[in-house]
């Protein structure tokens, strides 16, 4: 089974002072009304696995109010091993921890993965192209410790060319060396996320299948650099990039920023032949969100060989019945889930019969 998240800790965190519960290795339900840190406990999962927030908090918003330092942490446990894990907060800084020896935040995804599912997904298919990337990008540097580097330095990369565009005489041999420095660092980042969308797309056609009642999802990658660019190796690419540079080198002088490359991306669906975005139902367009988490539960199965933690956080709610049944029987799958909501109606009887309830508010 891999390791499954038993016991979670947090003191000066957020809204607590201090709260500390089991986990069952199955779900585990997070009842209670809003505002009561049902939400803050799942960002501090988050952060312990994959070590970052969807929230993208400031450092000290994680500090309790009055408080001058703060700690979560929790034990893995399964398969013969025990891991704790840790985060430290205080003094502007963030220090993770692992079986008491300090690492990266890099590093904790390595030990379990995890994929979150909360409202602002469910207009996924409706957001701007940077949503789409940005689902990529950080589900690629929790799979992989070098994609993460990757697509940092890329991203420096592109900055730094960006205020060079932006002087009002560029110097033509720095310009070059750019341009040289963001073809490779693009040529690399394209390749691996576009290896990764693959994985990702196999998996999105099947589930999506089975979420929409049969309808036929297809989805796409757009690229910048032209059709055809998952067919070439990162050499190839880093050629055509240059190239592409070449073609758009006097509107890039014009405009001062970088018009080609993965951070310009995006990825499209399809369903039965028609554009999501601009025709699909609200439905349809949830479905293609809550198969596009499903299916990045299956690569992280495949890239540490064991479950991922699935955190749903207060989705439940937004979902008809049809696709909260879905999700039901995906989490009866046997994958570990932590799941927020104001109303255990949402869930079968027999589900929380073996679930884990634990309640928030009300003097708790």
């Amino acid at each position: 089974m891999g390791l499954t998240v038993t016991r979670i800790a947090m003191q000066d965190w957020r809204s607590f002072e201090h709260r500390s519960f089991d986990l069952s290795g199955g779900l585990t339900v997070l009842c209670g009304p809003n505002a009561t840190g049902k939400t803050n406990t799942v960002e501090a999962l988050q952060l312990l696995t994959a070590g970052s927030s969807f929230r993208h908090p400031r450092t000290t918003d994680l500090v309790r109010q009055g408080a001058q330092a703060g700690r979560v942490q929790a034990r893995l446990e399964g398969d013969g091993r025990v891991v704790d894990v840790r985060c430290d907060v205080g003094d502007g800084k963030r220090r993770f921890v692992r079986n008491d020896k300090p690492c990266r935040p890099s590093d904790l995804s390595s030990t379990l993965m995890s994929v979150l599912f909360c409202p602002d997904d469910l207009s996924f298919v409706k957001q701007g192209a940077k949503y789409r990337r940005d689902e990529l990008d950080d589900f690629g540097a929790q799979a992989s410790s070098g994609y993460r580097k990757v697509a940092r330095n890329y991203a420096h990369a592109v900055e730094q060319r960006n205020r060079l565009l932006k002087e009002e005489v560029p110097d033509p041999g720095l310009l070059e060396a750019w341009n040289l420095s963001v073809a490779l660092g693009g040529a690399t980042l394209l390749h691996a996320r576009l290896s990764m969308f693959a994985r990702l797309r196999r998996h999105l056609r099947t589930i999506y299948a089975r979420v929409g009642g049969g309808e036929e999802l297809e989805c796409a990658y757009v690229s910048t650099l032209g059709t055809g660019v998952e067919d070439l190796e990162r050499d190839e690419l880093r050629d055509l990039f240059l190239d592409r540079l070449d073609e758009v080198r006097d509107e890039e002088l014009r405009r001062g920023v970088t018009l080609v490359g993965p951070q310009r991306d995006d990825v499209t669906f399809t369903i039965a032949g028609r554009d999501a975005r601009a025709f699909g139902s609200q439905g349809q367009q949830r479905s293609v969100v809550l198969a596009w988490k499903m299916a990045e539960v299956a690569i992280a199965r495949e890239v540490l060989g064991e479950q991922p933690l699935l955190l749903l956080d207060d989705v439940m709610s937004e979902l008809d019945a049809t696709r909260r049944a879905a999700m039901t029987r995906f989490v009866q799958g046997g994958i570990q889930t932590v799941v927020t909501t104001t109303n255990l109606d949402y869930f079968p009887p027999e589900l929380l019969q073996s679930a884990e309830v634990v309640r928030f508010g009300d003097g708790v």
